[in-house]
């Protein structure tokens, strides 16, 4: 690790040969150290070797010479290099064409991004869950509702994705109703005063669903 400000004094042979030989390892090492070299030049290289050697980085100093840029880290214990996140990929003109990088959430949750990108597995789970909340059968299991549903009541889904209602309609004027509000209730179907009729429908998120009559049986995918 060595630095050196790059300016060679008028001196004499000795001293002139010591610092020439100083300044060429500054100049051989990247001007490596733990602090920022005291003398900085407009797009100077600085190899920041940090205490912790797996997170050394390489920087370059701006052309206005008043900021470093930092290129990329050089891993000493496992001989790697990491590339930094939110690097931009660029064509021959400097146009971003692609990003290497997580991207925050809501690029991923809101569809809105349009730039390629590397992303983790968890994040393109987390947009296919955002656009297709309503799959039905995906993890939902069929589940007897029998004991804890109660005819001419309400029952609005809030599972978060859309369920299947199957129902053994009781005798008499019965209906299995669906509603997206609460109030306009659509008869999906109905019994009879002599014969039990089956019914089912898919009731998306936050719908609502009742029977109107009785019932025998009562069952759910959700």
């Amino acid at each position: 690790m060595s630095q050196h400000d790059f300016d060679i004094i008028n001196q004499s042979s000795g001293a002139f040969r010591i610092d020439l030989n100083l300044a060429l390892k500054a100049l051989a090492s990247l001007s490596s150290g733990e602090s920022e070299p005291a003398t900085r030049y407009a797009n100077m290289l600085w190899y920041h070797y940090d205490t912790d050697p797996a997170t050394s980085i390489l920087k370059m100093r701006n052309a206005t010479n008043d900021a470093w840029i930092n290129l990329f880290y050089l891993d000493q214990t496992n001989g790697q290099i990491h590339i930094l996140d939110d690097t931009h990929v660029v064509d021959a003109s400097g146009t971003q064409t692609g990003l290497v990088g997580d991207q925050d959430e809501s690029a991923w949750t809101t569809g809105t991004e349009v730039i390629d990108s590397l992303v983790s597995p968890a994040k393109i789970k987390a947009a296919i869950d955002n656009f297709a909340p309503d799959s039905v059968g995906n993890s939902q299991t069929w589940q007897d509702m029998s004991g804890s549903r109660v005819a001419d009541t309400a029952y609005q889904n809030t599972s978060g994705k859309a369920i299947n209602v199957a129902v053994q309609l009781g005798t008499g004027t019965t209906y299995l109703q669906v509603s997206s509000d609460g109030v306009s209730y659509l008869s999906i179907a109905n019994g009879n005063a002599s014969t039990t009729a089956p019914a089912s429908a898919i009731v998306p998120n936050n719908h609502y669903y009742k029977v109107v009559g009785s019932y025998t049986r009562w069952h759910e995918l959700r």
